[in-house]
């Protein structure tokens, strides 16, 4: 077996048994101890194992979310899915807010209700809800990241001071069973702020958000209402959000 091959299948059994050790690829490859080593190394310097005393395991950390255009791309049917179900809890009338998720983007352009206040962190929400004439849009001011296209910061923070909604529609980079997770303070920071502005919180998240966990847990599931995903979730988090009375909906199917 060549080394590549190799490395592909070391990964796929760290998938399936958590934890591989240098005698145990010794074992299943027929090699010697110090080919085992080099190819822990080869995949350490890829960035796919963290090598740990005597053998491996994957990293529990995700670290590249990629910028705005890569997260539109990535799962674009899930979230043309999950943005639709989001926008039939809008109803006329009623004040959101919305952060920069890109599923969050697709509830927006879902949206057909009429003379909504919608409050956004998001240039591309905004954008999309000027094609609803009878749509108040209310930019949040800031500092504006052009590799996620929203705007953050302690003016933005402040702003949000000023505004109070419905309802609160966010996106996640992460979710284990001790919550929600961003890259970055900043991330955290605004979304947090959002929550404590609004008197209902609906998280979209589609099936690649779960068992993802980041450098920054933003919140627990005590600080969410309705979760809208697309896949059945893992008894493990559905229990979590069960205990804290999380309504789950499961876009195009069943809700509990």
């Amino acid at each position: 077996m060549f080394q590549e091959e190799r490395l592909i299948s070391i990964l796929n059994y760290l998938k399936s048994n958590k934890r591989i050790t240098v005698d145990l690829i010794c074992e299943l490859y027929d090699v010697s101890r110090d080919t085992a080593r080099r190819d822990m190394v080869k995949l350490e310097e890829q960035g796919q194992i963290i090598r740990t005393r005597g053998g491996a395991i994957l990293p529990t950390l995700s670290k590249n979310v990629g910028d705005y255009d890569q997260r539109l791309q990535a799962e674009p049917t899930s979230k043309v899915t999950i943005g639709r179900a989001a926008a039939e809890l809008i109803q006329d009338g009623d004040y959101i807010m919305m952060d920069a998720s890109t599923t969050v983007l697709h509830a927006a352009t879902a949206m057909t209700s009429r003379h909504n206040v919608v409050v956004t962190s998001s240039i591309e929400t905004a954008a999309i809800l000027t094609r609803k004439p009878d749509t108040t849009i209310h930019m949040i001011g800031g500092v504006l990241d052009n590799k996620h296209h929203s705007v953050y910061g302690a003016k933005a923070i402040e702003m949000l001071s000023e505004y109070h909604v419905d309802k609160l529609f966010i996106g996640t980079c992460g979710i284990t069973a001790e919550g929600l997770y961003a890259p970055n303070e900043e991330d955290c920071y605004l979304v947090r702020a959002m929550i404590q502005h609004s008197d209902q919180v609906i998280v979209l998240a589609d099936h690649s958000k779960f068992g993802k966990r980041l450098f920054q847990r933003v919140v627990g599931f005590e600080n969410i209402d309705i979760l809208i995903t697309d896949q059945e979730l893992s008894s493990e988090i559905k229990e979590k959000l069960l205990a804290c009375n999380v309504e789950l909906v499961l876009a195009g199917g069943e809700n509990t």
